[in-house]
This record gives structure tokens, C-alpha cells and sequence, in this order.
């Protein structure tokens, strides 16, 4: 049975997020989760290749979660045609290993995606990292999105949950 980790049908449910855009380092993407009267949440923003840049993303933490009993990640999103990254940090910290999975839902239609944890990559700033330590056993204290890839311009994905998938 799946655990929730985040609902997005109330405004609050998207205060927590914070946007991490190619800003960090003198890109001028710019992105954010902000709560739609619907009943959702959307992730938006403009991915721009100026000054080296070229990703968006928001992240925030959650309670940790042994990773050794999920099986995957859930979520339930529409998308706008675009290929979309769920990540994931075993720590607090700001920069350091983040294991990516990726997701392109299909334009205008709500779908679930279930993203299985031994298909997350370890990647430090785009780059695999081949001798991470391995995600199974590890606790997932930051849950993200992002956009990346070269995919340039506007882009926007709509998101009601995600879910952790225990074994």
C-alpha cells in the first residue's frame, strides 16, 4: 500500500518547496511549485541556456523514509510533453549526490507514473557518480523536480501527489 508523501489539494502544501534554478551558478532559469484552485500543484518556469545554464528545479525534505522498504516512487502528474527528473537526497545538504530518475508523462493527461528505486541514478551536478553508495538502505530525506536536458523555454507540469511504494 502506498505512503503518502505529499498531497498537493491544499495551498500549504507547496509552502515548504523551494526553487534551485541554474541561478546558483549565474544561469537565469527560473522556476517554482505553486498551488493551482484545482486542487493540484504545478511546477513551472522558463528554462533559458544563457550564462551556462539550462535546469530548473524545486526541492524540499521529508521525513526520512528507509529507503530498503520502498519499492518505488509514485506520482501523479500531467505533463506538457516535456521529460521531467524526480530526484532524490539521502542528506540535508544543499549540493552533493542527487539520484535522479526520469519521467515524461504525456501532454494534457493525467497519468501515474511509478519510478522503481533501482532505477535512480547517482549524479552530481548532471554527471554520474558511479561509486555513490547505493540508494536501497539509505534514507531519502529530499524529494525534487526538474527539468533539464537542453529543453529550453516554458514548460509546466501539473502534480496531485507522490507516493512511496513499499515492498
Amino acid at each position: 500500500m502506498p505512503e503518502t508523501l505529499f498531497l498537493f489539494d491544499r495551498p500549504e502544501a507547496v509552502s515548504a518547496w523551494s526553487a534551485i534554478d541554474d541561478r546558483v551558478m549565474g544561469g537565469v532559469s527560473r522556476s517554482a511549485l505553486r498551488f493551482d484552485p484545482a486542487g493540484h500543484a504545478v511546477f513551472s518556469g522558463q528554462v533559458a541556456p544563457d550564462n551556462n545554464g539550462g535546469f530548473a528545479s524545486v526541492r524540499t525534505s521529508v521525513s526520512p523514509l528507509p529507503a530498503k522498504d520502498i519499492d518505488a516512487i509514485e506520482l501523479v502528474v500531467r505533463g506538457d510533453g516535456r521529460r521531467y527528473k524526480l530526484n532524490l537526497r539521502i542528506d540535508r545538504g544543499f549540493d552533493g549526490v542527487n539520484y535522479q530518475a526520469a519521467f515524461a508523462p504525456p501532454a494534457g493527461l493525467w497519468t501515474r507514473q511509478a519510478l522503481a528505486l533501482a532505477d535512480f541514478l547517482p549524479t552530481w551536478r548532471g554527471r554520474t557518480v558511479p561509486d555513490a553508495p547505493a540508494l536501497r538502505g539509505a534514507r531519502i530525506e529530499q524529494v525534487g523536480l526538474m527539468i533539464a536536458d537542453r529543453q529550453f523555454g516554458g514548460f509546466e507540469l501539473a502534480i496531485q501527489g507522490i507516493w512511496a511504494r513499499r515492498e
